[in-house]
């Protein structure tokens, strides 16, 4: 059972970048799907969310720039990143949660500069 995260690089301010979650080992479509990202010295936040049943919720700070889907055939989630600002530069996580079962990708790293 496996989560990787991928697609993390450096953007421009108001560039775009999409990120990747992959599972192997299990099914995501059962799962609910959430991005978070960790700043230096912060702590770690949710960014964005998608249920079992398609249902969608974003962090304030994201709203309107960043959008997560599902890709059922490839066993994806994605996070489509608009409109990139500095402070967006995280770590970026994804994670798998259904019932008991709880799994995280590996980190990464988003930077936004110009």
């Amino acid at each position: 059972v496996q989560l990787q995260a991928s697609g993390g690089g450096l953007a421009q301010p108001g560039g775009s970048l999409r990120l990747s979650c992959a599972a192997s080992g299990f099914t995501l479509d059962y799962y609910t799907i959430g991005w978070f990202r960790q700043a230096p010295g912060k702590q770690r936040e949710l960014v964005a969310t998608v249920s079992n049943t398609g249902n969608r919720n974003y962090a304030d700070s994201v709203k309107g720039r960043f959008t997560i889907s599902r890709d059922i055939a490839r066993n994806t989630v994605h996070l489509q990143m608009n409109s990139l600002k500095p402070e967006d530069t995280a770590v970026y996580y994804c994670n798998a949660q259904r019932y008991y079962d709880n799994y995280w990708g590996q980190g990464t790293q988003v930077t936004v500069s110009s």
